[in-house]
């Protein structure tokens, strides 16, 4: 997704969770017999219940919970497993909310508002801890990087839709499908961004042309909150309010134009900025981004995250690290404020250049280059001509970076840092490094998706370095 504030790619089955969509064979068809009641024995790692039918059959049940006794209605059926929902609830878990969202169960974006946020926490560490197991590795202790329960999220991107009677609708897709759930608030978005759900809901209420909105993104950042319209067609009295919206509630707008190749028309004249606090009695960081840019979705933790790195770097004067999949610099900066020398990597060119705004801007010294970190050939030559790094820190998107693992078994680094927002690929490239001899130091997931089943963590790898 080439937008503002724009998500990873999306992640391939891989197979390791158990929990395909889409599995090989005939297609899954929905099935209305009943498969009740049930005893819910754990939580899968996409959050869902996992039951056994009476003849043994493998059940996930939406939004249930371990020990619950529960009726369900099996909407979907398969030749290994079925899905289903609860029909009624007979017994209830201690561990069992009230979720804080009125949309929670039709709004596909938060799947375990169900579940209080300690057992949230409690199953990320185990997913983590399972996947690992099933490489053959076993961790012991899990760290914990916490933030807000509540209006954490600065991104996020709105669906806009008009009905047959023609009205407009604002919201999130539904679970699994693309039905658009209308959202009246969101209590996962920072407060700038929750404030503007009704001022948007109006000005599509006010368009003449709101089939033409495919998509509206929302970004806060710590200087301006941030709209980005995906327009299909120009239209110029809709242009026109737009603009004038921007004016009024002061905030930055730009608009994806075009149906198949849009190009961006961005309205403000300053950059928008990202801020860094690097450590303590230090003035924060400053990085400018652009749409298209990745930034991560929360925060509060990814400051956490970036202390995280730090500490377990312990960076030195003189000391050389490698920052792949660099980004804007996320990493790169604060690891150059803190003294050692960084040479960032990115696939995409523009990011090289912004890391190289960035690091002027905040007079630091970081070297840059792009290149293919999914190429074993790129990635040998990479390691090649820095074989003297003293730490490698990755962070790359859900499919992971296996080339890398698979190189620094012929390459050791002293210390490897991985930021991963897929566990079981991160699972998969760990048996690489720790099948060449890295040993696990550290592992912690962090909060950065509070309320849903997807998490961020974090692992330092050592290794013997002659």
């Amino acid at each position: 997704m080439a937008m503002l504030g724009k998500r990873r790619p999306p992640r391939p089955a891989s197979g390791h969770s158990g929990l395909a969509r889409t599995p090989g064979g005939k297609a899954p068809h929905t099935a209305t017999e009943d498969a009740s009641p049930l005893v819910i024995e754990r939580l899968a790692h996409d959050g869902r219940g996992v039951a056994h039918s009476a003849n043994g059959k493998t059940v996930f049940v939406d939004q249930a919970l371990p020990g619950e006794h529960v009726d369900v209605a099996v909407h979907l059926t398969r030749k290994r497993f079925d899905e289903a929902h609860i029909k009624s609830l007979l017994t209830t878990s201690e561990q069992r909310v009230t979720p804080p969202c009125p949309h929670f169960g039709h709004c596909g974006g938060c799947d375990l508002q169900h579940l209080n946020v300690d057992a949230q926490r409690a199953h990320k560490r185990d997913v983590v801890r399972d996947l690992f197991a099933r490489q053959g590795i076993t961790l012991k202790d899990i760290g914990s990087i916490q933030g807000d329960d509540q209006g954490y999220r600065r991104r996020a991107r709105l669906g806009v839709k008009v009905d047959s009677q023609g009205n407009t609708r604002l919201g999130f897709r539904a679970a699994h499908s693309h039905r658009l759930v209308d959202i009246e608030r969101c209590p996962v978005l920072v407060d700038s961004l929750q404030q503007l759900l009704t001022p948007l809901r109006e000005l599509l209420g006010t368009l003449e042309a709101p089939r033409q909105v495919g998509h509206i993104e929302l970004l806060a950042t710590p200087t301006t909150q941030v709209v980005l319209v995906r327009q299909l067609k120009e239209h110029s009295q809709d242009a026109e309010r737009w603009q004038a919206f921007a004016q009024h509630q002061q905030v930055a707008l730009g608009t994806w134009l075009g149906r198949d190749t849009p190009t961006l028309h961005w309205n403000s004249a300053a950059p928008v900025l990202e801020e860094l606090l690097v450590l303590d009695g230090q003035a924060p960081l400053s990085l400018s981004f652009a749409p298209g840019d990745f930034l991560q979705v929360n925060a509060q933790v990814n400051q956490q995250i970036v202390a995280r790195v730090i500490e377990w770097l312990a960076p030195q004067p003189e000391q050389k690290i490698l920052d792949l999949f660099a980004g804007i610099g996320n990493f790169s900066l604060p690891i150059a404020a803190a003294g050692a020398k960084v040479h960032a990597v990115e696939g995409n060119p523009a990011m090289v250049a912004r890391i190289a705004i960035n690091a002027k801007h905040n007079g630091l010294m970081v070297s840059g280059q792009q290149a293919d970190l999914s190429d074993p050939g790129s990635v040998k030559q990479l390691l090649d001509e820095h074989a003297d790094s003293d730490a490698l820190v990755l962070d790359p998107p859900r499919s992971g970076g296996e080339a890398i693992c698979q190189a620094l078994a012929r390459h050791p680094v002293a210390k490897v840092v991985y930021i991963s927002c897929d566990p079981a690929t991160l699972a998969r490239d760990a048996a690489h490094l720790v099948h060449a001899g890295y040993r696990v130091k550290q592992v912690a997931v962090a909060d950065m998706f509070l309320h849903t089943a997807h998490m961020e963590t974090l692992v330092l790898f050592e290794a013997d370095v002659d």
